[in-house]
């Protein structure tokens, strides 16, 4: 980049192009440190990622009407129906500790009595 050029705003590659310069950019506002080979190996690789993300911007979706998602969603769970409840006193027995009518569990790091 040149001194007059900002991050994310190529001059020669116009708006889009990703420099070095860019990458090592955010990778300093990320606190990473990158070394000249992974600098190279994530331009060429962001790169890719801008240039498919141009191409879909690209399309002509004007025919398609808007969707919040590709699939028909549909309610797959059962209604919410009231159920009886289970009996407390059989619950209590399969408990492995029981103080006042509740189940009994350990105490959890310093918690006052």
């Amino acid at each position: 980049m040149s001194g007059t050029e900002e991050p994310g705003h190529a001059v020669n590659g116009g708006p889009g192009h990703l420099s070095r310069s860019d990458v090592i950019h955010v990778a300093n506002l990320a606190r990473l440190a990158l070394t000249d080979d992974e600098v190279d190996m994530f331009t060429a690789q962001l790169r890719t990622v801008l240039a498919h993300a141009a191409d879909v911007a690209a399309l002509d979706l004007s025919h398609l009407a808007p969707m919040a998602h590709p699939l028909p969603v549909e309610n797959v769970l059962r209604p919410d129906e009231p159920q009886p409840c289970l009996d407390r006193a059989e619950v209590l027995a399969a408990a492995p500790a029981v103080e006042d009518n509740r189940f009994r569990v350990p105490r959890i790091g310093s918690e006052p009595a």
